[in-house]
């Protein structure tokens, strides 16, 4: 088969690679149907993160089952399936409990970007649609099985609640299906931070009532202008900086909450100062799989389309393109096809 390796920053290639094996007997093959690159693949290929030596790429995936190992029963093969970028049995304590990303088994995938992936705990982390979609869901079903149950989770970590202003720090794939969470768990007001046109657009399209373009502290004022000087409700901060985190918390409300998805690069927290805040801050890596039977049906019954986070459509061979167009801010993101 073959799949997309990095070498170094800003070099991704295209390579032939062994295929996958059965390893374990919860193991599953699965045929790439769309794949995509993600925004936190971009901090390794910006060279914000250590490469080491070349090593395959990509943790998103909708694809059709090949083969399954002898304790796998839930997925067969033939079946279209959507899984998580943590694996999870989906029997241990931690899953049980809904934090399938920090099940005891879990591993997190890391060679989507090619022709065939091996799946780890196959029967905890596949989720088979009843029927295969047409093509026009898959988009929204890629999207399902990363960004958009990162963003459901930020929303749910920031306790967005039917009547409340959410304000969304981020404006990439994460940030803007964040927008949909927010809006499908009940705020009436839902404040998107971004400066660029094309994704304040989508932003409003999904359902923000309010674009913020200042950052920073000039933009913690704004939202402060704009919540009569108290902050909002929930912040979903969607970015991983220090600057995002620190305009996150500074535009909660005292009581309010903070979700954090982003990845956290350089960030530090005052504790003295989060202590005389009030503000509550929750996040992590999102227990995908938890959402993903809810996230499915909705995407499948046309209620919501997050998969209109995909504005460039590549071959899998140009997935190198891919990565240029998403770190040049020409793509929000990239989608991939075999």
């Amino acid at each position: 088969m073959r799949g997309a390796v990095i070498h170094a920053p800003g070099d991704v290639r295209f390579e032939t690679l062994d295929d996958p094996k059965i390893l374990q007997p919860t193991d599953a093959i699965i045929r790439t149907v769309v794949t995509c690159v993600c925004g936190s693949d971009l901090w390794p290929y910006r060279g914000l993160e250590p490469i080491g030596d070349p090593h395959p790429m990509g943790h998103e995936y909708v694809g059709v089952v090949e083969e399954a190992g002898d304790e796998v029963t839930s997925v067969r093969p033939g079946q279209l399936v959507v899984g998580s970028f943590a694996t999870s049995d989906n029997t241990c304590a931690n899953c049980r409990n809904g934090w399938q990303s920090n099940c005891l088994h879990r591993e997190f995938m890391s060679t989507c970007q090619a022709d065939l992936v091996r799946i780890p705990n196959a029967e905890g982390t596949l989720v088979a649609t009843e029927e295969t979609p047409g093509d026009e869901f898959l988009p929204g079903l890629l999207a399902v099985s990363d960004v958009m149950g990162t963003g459901w989770y930020a929303a749910l970590a920031a306790e967005v609640r039917p009547g409340s202003t959410a304000v969304v720090v981020g404006d990439g794939a994460v940030g803007l299906c964040g927008v949909i969470a927010a809006k499908e768990q009940g705020a009436e007001r839902i404040i998107a931070m971004s400066r660029h046109e094309p994704r304040q657009k989508l932003a409003l399209e999904f359902g923000a009532t309010d674009i913020v373009t200042e950052r920073g502290e000039e933009g913690v004022a704004r939202i402060k202008d704009l919540t009569e000087g108290i902050g909002a409700d929930s912040v979903l901060e969607c970015v991983g900086t220090a600057e995002s985190m620190r305009q996150a918390l500074h535009s909660a409300r005292p009581g309010g909450n903070v979700g954090f998805v982003g990845v956290p690069h350089d960030v530090t927290i005052d504790a003295q100062e989060l202590f005389f805040s009030h503000v509550g801050l929750r996040g992590g890596p999102a227990p995908v799989r938890r959402y993903l039977p809810e996230l499915i049906d909705l995407v499948l019954t046309g209620r919501i389309d997050p998969g209109k986070v995909f504005d460039l459509t590549l071959p899998l061979d140009q997935v190198a393109e891919g990565y240029q167009a998403m770190d040049e801010r020409r793509a929000i993101k990239t989608l991939l096809k075999p």
